[in-house]
Parts: structure tokens; sequence; C-alpha cells
């Protein structure tokens, strides 16, 4: 049985190729409209449920991933702008229980992804290989050094996971159909 934490499996490291990158570019670029395509027509019920047992609520993955990617969105700015910076970790499952997280509708996550999302596009599409695999930051809760590279494959595999949490909740659910 597959775990539901990791429904795509857990991030495997891939080496430098031009598909690769055209493909993560890709995940990227188009995260936020999948994302708004899956939560489109989820009542306030469904956004409250969580993924998994134990796991965060849909509204909480969607605040989640926006909250995360501004992270990204500064570490790779940080890593083209200075030379092998720390980046500073968060403690995202505190920031999950955020007042904002409950307050807020999950479609101002939304927006923000697609304005991060196009800036952060723009900022990456047309690096060098010398730049995704010599640019570098340290990651201080892993204890190690990191190209942009990695980073562009963590963060390509992190919108997708978070993404399919939601779509197989909707498909167990039999969420499919339904209109709001």
């Amino acid at each position: 049985m597959q775990d539901p934490r990791y429904p795509i499996g857990k991030y495997e490291p891939q080496p430098y190729s031009e598909a690769q990158k055209k493909i993560w570019l890709q995940d990227i670029q188009f995260l936020p409209q999948l994302l708004e395509l899956a939560i489109e027509k989820l009542s306030d019920t469904q956004l409250n449920t969580p993924y998994r047992d134990g796991g965060w609520t849909v509204r909480q993955l969607v605040h989640h991933v926006a909250d995360s990617h501004m992270n990204a969105y500064i570490r790779f700015r940080l890593g083209l702008t200075e030379t092998n910076p720390t980046i500073r970790p968060y403690d995202e499952k505190e920031w999950a229980l955020l007042a904002d997280i409950e307050k807020i509708p999950v479609n101002i996550s939304i927006t923000l992804l697609y304005a991060l999302h196009t800036r952060w596009h723009a900022t990456i599409r047309d690096l060098s290989k010398d730049d995704w695999m010599n640019k570098t930051v340290v990651h201080p809760e892993h204890g190690k050094q990191m190209t942009l590279w990695h980073l562009l494959g963590m963060y390509a595999w992190h919108g997708k996971h978070h993404l399919t949490h939601v779509t197989a909740l909707k498909e167990k659910m039999g969420w499919q159909e339904v209109d709001s």
C-alpha cells in the first residue's frame, strides 16, 4: 500500500539535463493553475478535510504551498546574488497553525502563488547550466550545501506532491463531480 504522506514518492534528485530542466520549469510555471483547478469547486467543509489521518487539511496545504514557495523564491534569489549563503529554515508545522490559515480564504494564497510563480519562473528560466550546477545555498537543518539545480527539482516535486494530496483526497472521497 502506498504511503499517503508521499503519494508520488519522496524527492529523488536527478542529473542535470535540458529535458529535465524544461519539465521542472513547467512544473514551477503551471503549479498555481493546477492547484486552483484542483480546489476550485471544494466547499468549506471539503477544504477543512485532512488529506490523510493526522495530516493537514486541504486549506492548510494550499496556504503551506504559498508559504513554502515564498521561502523558495527568496532562497533562489539569495543563491543567485550571494556566494553560498546560509538560508533560513522555518517551522512549517507551526506556520500551518497561525491564525491567518483559518481566517484567510484559500484564493488569497492561490493569487499569491500566481504572482510569485510568475516572478520565480522569470528569475530562473534562462539560467545557464553553470548557474544551476555551481550556484549554491547552505541549508542549516540538513547541514549541507545544495545547488540551485537540486532546489529546482525539490520544489517542482514539492508542488506536485501537495497537488497530488488534494487530487487523491478528491478521488478517495468521490468529490470529482461535486458542484458548488
